[in-house]
């Protein structure tokens, strides 16, 4: 090799190692800053007084769910009923009317179809008929009828059966087939025919078929169709799955998704639905019971829909009952949002009151408790909390017809609690009550801030009853991380407040995408998918805290965007300290725990399990293509003994389980609160 190879093989060499030093020290210095910036993370303390001495027992009532008809929450939701406007009685009692969403199949030519007021039914008169005037040589060959198309499609699963039942009546013989079929009518995923002749059906007769689908379709239809010419008359046409929740009637994924909640209590029917824009469209229970063909339906005039009420008094009861919740009874007072009933003549709304409590409650042969047994239900349901009214303090009689009601009620029922429309948080109440209601729709700053609320409230009188909270407007989107982290706060704080604040449900519950009337909304849902929104999984996070044990707990250190708290619950033969502590800033922080007044036969608290929930962007939402984009996500907790340390992301919620041992040997969580459900 020569001398000027050497030389460039030197300068070579040199170099490699001049970039090789220059590249490690740049790798060194990214470790180095990384681990400073680490270091230099707000380090903020929690401390701790384990002792039960120390904590305070939470209500079993703490945290629950309302449930409103808003959004078709029911109908066309949690109420399994595939059929919409079942009675044709939406269109309203005039004759002609619309039958809406009902069509026909075929045309003018082939068919013509009217309403009247022929049915068989007292409480709901119009009934639809059918004049086929093609033959089975004119007609069409899948012949020529009415289709329903459901709730925005009915979602129809291969291998499942549902029932369809129907009213009909004819002066001639009938060749009917009751079909599901595909959105469009060309594919038929399961028929079957009925045949009668003229005396079979010259009276309202009542039929019943089971199909068993052989395809899906999540936009199918009900048809009814025929190629015979004459006339028929069809009324109250039922499509119900067979597989529902206890075959209650409960469509089972939503049921389920409130299920994990694992509510306390259930507060019905609503809500601005049991007031009405006028008292001729209020929620009126007794409308609502008895078989399902007798009951005439209303229109919801704030949400603007008509509902069959096939959901009705009996159906929530029994709700309540399954979900394993105290039922909480909303009912009108004699105001709506915009007519009164003056206190001196509100007595007829009161005894309907009373024969409400009776239905629930009663003896099966009392009034109303016997057509609770005629409905199949002999033994009473419980209830114990009524609510008089919805938000409707400021109204002219109110405070009037509310003493009437308190008074009653109490007579009757002394055991029952009542609840009054009134904020009693910030000054006392001028009439008695047991619990008084509180509203907050607010934007996330604000609520955030509300972590603070009910401490200065009064611990004399009445208890708290926060049945409606939520983050609005465009801090939620529709259904936003950002509002989801406010609300976390804001529980928090009640649940640190619990000695004063006995419930607590956000609201609304349920969305079904296609009629959207109120945003956002915990569970989001169409005909067969659903997700649950950040909001609903942050109500997960409390599962366990209704009837646990508050412990004493504070924060020290630059904590202004930390809210925390901890309690002492069970698990089958475990225990465990949960630490909840929501991040609202931009940085992560280091939450160093201290744990102090442990029983002595505790020997040491250990990690367990880590849930958090948290997102790249504090607007991220989820949606029916990624609803999994912003759910919890669980990881197992290693704490070293000597130091329970824990890093809280930025803008996040988490919870920190440490298992109470008494033995070297730590056993993990069995609970998998936070299992995602999805049907995507």
């Amino acid at each position: 090799m020569d001398t000027k190879s050497l030389k460039l093989l030197r300068s070579v060499c040199i170099l490699s190692f001049l970039l090789g030093s220059c590249f490690l020290y740049q790798s060194l210095h990214v470790v180095v800053a990384a681990q400073e910036q680490q270091d230099t993370q707000p380090s903020v303390t929690l401390q701790v007084n384990a002792s039960n001495v120390a904590g305070r027992l939470i209500p079993d009532t703490l945290f629950g769910i309302f449930f409103e008809e808003i959004n078709h929450a029911g109908a066309g939701g949690l109420w399994a009923e595939l059929v919409s406007n079942r009675g044709f009685e939406a269109g309203g009692q005039n004759t002609p009317s619309n039958i809406w969403p009902w069509s026909i199949v075929g045309d003018q030519s082939s068919i013509y179809v009217v309403t009247d007021r022929s049915s068989p039914f007292e409480r709901n008169k119009i009934a639809l008929r059918m004049d086929v005037i093609c033959d089975s040589s004119g007609c069409p060959s899948g012949g020529v009828g009415v289709y329903n198309p459901g709730y925005w499609g009915m979602n129809i699963e291969e291998g499942k059966k549902y029932k369809v039942a129907f009213y009909v009546r004819s002066s001639d013989d009938i060749d009917l087939s009751v079909s599901l079929t595909s959105s469009d009518g060309t594919l038929t995923l399961a028929s079957e025919k009925f045949i009668a002749s003229t005396s079979d059906v010259s009276k309202w007769t009542k039929k019943e078929v089971m199909l068993e689908a052989k395809g899906t379709d999540h936009a199918a239809r009900l048809q009814l169709t025929t190629t015979k010419k004459g006339s028929l008359w069809i009324d109250q046409v039922s499509a119900m799955p067979v597989d529902t929740y206890k075959g209650h009637g409960f469509r089972n994924d939503l049921y389920q998704m409130m299920a994990d909640i694992k509510p306390r209590f259930i507060r019905f029917p609503g809500g601005c639905f049991v007031e009405g824009e006028w008292l001729s469209n209020a929620f009126r229970w007794k409308e609502t019971v008895g078989p399902w063909e007798e009951r005439p339906g209303h229109f919801g005039d704030v949400w603007k829909y008509w509902t069959d009420d096939g959901l009705g008094h009996f159906e929530f009861f029994q709700l309540a009952e399954d979900i394993g919740a105290a039922p909480i009874w909303v009912f009108n007072n004699g105001i709506s949002h915009n007519d009164e009933v003056e206190t001196a003549s509100i007595m007829p709304f009161v005894q309907e009151a009373l024969d409400g409590i009776e239905f629930a409650r009663g003896d099966a042969n009392s009034t109303w408790g016997s057509v609770r047994a005629s409905m199949g239900r002999q033994e009473p349901f419980e209830l114990k909390y009524v609510a008089i009214g919805n938000e409707d303090c400021g109204k002219t009689y109110y405070r009037g017809n509310y003493i009437v009601f308190y008074d009653a009620i109490k007579k009757a029922y002394p055991d029952i609690k009542i609840i009054s429309n009134c904020d009693g948080s910030s000054s006392p109440l001028d009439h008695p009550a047991d619990y008084y209601d509180f509203h907050i729709y607010t934007s996330a700053s604000s609520l955030f801030s509300m972590y603070h609320q009910f401490d200065g409230t009064s611990r004399k009188g009445p208890k708290a009853f926060v049945s409606e909270y939520a983050v609005t407007g465009k801090d939620a989107g529709t259904g936003s991380l950002l509002a989801a982290l406010a609300e976390a706060a804001f529980l928090i704080g009640l649940e640190k407040n619990s000695d004063i604040v006995e419930m607590a449900s956000y609201a609304p519950l349920f969305v079904n995408t296609n009629d959207r009337r109120w945003n956002p909304d915990a569970i989001v849902f169409n005909s067969s998918h659903l997700y649950g929104t950040p909001s609903y999984w942050v109500q997960r996070f409390f599962a366990e805290s209704s009837g646990s044990t508050l412990l004493s707990s504070e924060l020290k250190g630059n904590s202004s965007s930390l809210v925390a708290s901890v309690i002492s619950w069970k698990n089958s033969s475990q225990d465990y300290i949960r630490i909840k502590a929501v991040n609202f800033g931009d940085n992560s922080v280091n939450l160093k725990v201290l744990v102090t007044g442990l029983d002595p036969n505790v020997m040491k608290v250990s990690g367990s399990k880590r849930t958090v929930l948290t997102s790249t962007n504090v607007m991220d939402e989820n949606s029916f293509t990624q609803p999994e984009k912003v759910v919890p996500q669980e990881s197992l907790l290693e704490m070293a003994e000597e130091d329970l340390t824990v890093v809280l992301p930025p803008h996040s919620f988490s919870s920190f389980d440490l298992l109470k041992e008494s033995a070297k040997i730590r056993k993990p969580v069995s609970d998998s609160s936070y299992q995602k459900t999805s049907t995507m």
